[in-house]
């Protein structure tokens, strides 16, 4: 049984344009950056910002939906069962299944969350990646400051 919104990823061909959107337009904090894309809260929530080119059949846009690590294995073999058909194979931190809705919506479940992602990359930072001091997972307020150069 999924228990709440994960996180949700949006495709941009302009990385630096998203990236200034998300956080100088509309407040979003930055918790990391790297060359194909960036980690931001928006209040409490995980948005990744992702380079892609913007073809509409091959977008990494998508929802993803929290699930415990003890339900994962069932609830996803229920899902593969049911006939749901798999859009992409996880190759990121944490169990994840890739599934389309029955109207094309790409969709995720996923067992971990921003934090765990943080602490991965943190041991294995993708190329490039830039940290983002005071995450602060729970607050909303200003006080970010970049630890390696600005934006």
């Amino acid at each position: 049984m999924i228990t709440g919104i994960n996180h949700i990823t949006l495709a941009t061909a302009d990385l630096e344009r998203a990236f200034d959107f998300y956080v100088n337009t509309l407040g979003c904090r930055p918790v990391a950056r790297w060359w194909r894309g960036a980690y931001l809260l928006a209040g409490n929530l995980w948005l990744c910002l992702t380079l892609e080119p913007l073809a509409q059949d091959s977008t990494y846009t998508h929802l993803a939906f929290n699930v415990e690590a003890e339900d994962y294995e069932a609830f996803s073999q229920t899902l593969l069962a049911g006939g749901v058909k798999q859009w992409k194979t996880n190759s990121s931190e944490g169990a994840s299944l890739y599934f389309l809705d029955p109207d094309g919506h790409k969709l995720e479940l996923h067992v971990g969350n921003l934090q765990t992602r943080i602490e991965q990359t943190k041991a294995h930072p993708y190329e490039d990646m830039v940290f983002f001091d005071n995450p602060s997972w729970e607050s909303n307020g200003p006080g970010w400051e970049s630890n390696n150069r600005d934006w």
